[in-house]
């Protein structure tokens, strides 16, 4: 009986960093922020959402907007807008403003929309201290 020897080669493939990530389109992130940030009552704040990088994604144009103020109050925006097409640039930028006449720390919410559910929500903390004619002091 006659033996073979032999060298076995074992090739191993390494998978390039960002593997498996190809074809996965990048998520824009979903910032608010408010002017002023503290305040004294009766104040006005403007707040602005916005989508900062990812990519021009369907699931973001044209959204409806939620917002909660967290003092009871609730309002949305919503948009008629034409078909979503390859290469449409997203609106990404969004504004709101309310009234706050009572003192207290509020924590604003708002809800990105889309085919009722929502594809983003981000928060913020406006801090209201008593001015004059507050009803709260």
């Amino acid at each position: 009986m006659r033996r073979v020897l032999g060298t076995l080669i074992v090739f191993v493939l390494a998978a390039p960093a960002g593997a498996g990530s190809e074809g996965k389109a990048r998520k824009p992130r979903f910032d608010l922020r408010a002017s002023p940030r503290v305040a004294f009552s009766p104040a006005y704040v403007l707040v602005t959402a916005e989508l900062t990088g990812g990519e021009e994604l369907e699931e973001f144009y044209c959204p409806e907007l939620m917002w909660e103020w967290d003092d009871g109050a609730k309002s949305g925006h919503g948009q008629d807008c034409p078909p979503f097409q390859p290469g449409t640039e997203l609106e990404r930028r969004f504004t709101a403003d309310h009234a706050y006449r009572r003192a207290g720390v509020y924590n604003v919410r708002v809800r990105l929309m889309r085919g009722g559910r929502a594809v983003a929500v981000a928060s913020t903390t406006i801090t209201i201290r008593p001015g004059l004619g507050d009803p709260s002091q």
